[in-house]
């Protein structure tokens, strides 16, 4: 009877070549149409499935190389040191300094995370609270999760903070700005915004809306000009000068 390595072999090959294989992959290298087979093979094998793309992406325990969360990605699919997405989850957060908002986590784990993250508040496997309207994600021991409360708190101070120095710079450096150059600016910054930055310059500025506005159709068009403060035909006519009549 043939060793089960030497039955194996062809799918050990492919592993090692591609590192992270999906069912059809593995039944291609065994021969087979059938799931059950696949898993009765693999079952001699210490392997792992991703916790992305809902499980569809196997690979064998020795091959990944985790990073500092226990992380580790290969062919867009993404694998945990933990396991489960729930069980990473549950890892992260705990050892999270300040825990996690939502978008934060879902920054490092590169899947949708809203609902998992329900579902283990209401299991008692994670606690939540209110944070600035967002929900905060921390451990369930009581201990830790004061730690991480404090932690956050002193963060947002911090943000705060900078943030109002931000704006103070900010306003120093469009004074400093001549009319054209500061049109610009606030075109500019409203760019980067987004959907709404029109609205936020102006306010923040102290212009209209419709001047941020133009700044920025000046830049995305390259209708700038650079050595002129106003438009031609702009500020006030000359004066004509007036002569006596003799």
């Amino acid at each position: 009877m043939r060793p089960v390595r030497f039955l194996l072999q062809p799918l050990l090959e492919l592993f090692h070549r591609l590192r992270a294989l999906t069912m059809p992959e593995m039944k291609a290298a065994l021969g087979t149409e059938v799931d059950v087979t696949v898993f009765r093979k693999l079952s001699s094998l210490p392997y792992q499935t991703s916790y992305s793309h809902r499980g569809a992406f196997y690979t064998l325990k020795s091959i990944p190389g985790f990073d500092a969360d226990g992380l580790w990605c290969c062919r867009g699919a993404w694998f945990s040191r933990h396991g489960t997405l729930r069980d990473t989850v549950v890892a992260l957060v705990g050892a999270a300094p300040a825990g996690y908002l939502v978008d934060e986590l879902e920054s490092v784990l590169h899947v949708p995370l809203k609902d998992p993250l329900r579902q283990l508040v209401q299991a008692g496997r994670l606690h939540r609270q209110d944070f600035q309207g967002l929900y905060l994600y921390m451990a369930q021991e009581r201990t830790r999760r004061q730690q991480q409360w404090a932690a956050r708190q002193a963060q947002g101070q911090s943000a705060d903070s900078q943030e109002q120095e931000f704006r103070a710079l900010r306003v120093l450096f469009y004074s400093l700005l001549d009319e054209q150059q500061r049109r610009l600016y606030a075109g500019l910054e409203s760019f980067k915004q987004g959907h709404g930055g029109d609205r936020e310059m102006a306010r923040a500025l102290g212009l209209e809306k419709e001047t941020v506005a133009r700044g920025r159709r000046e830049l995305v068009t390259g209708k700038v000009q650079p050595n002129r403060v106003r438009r031609a035909g702009g500020g006030r006519p000359r004066a004509e000068k007036k002569h006596l009549a003799s």
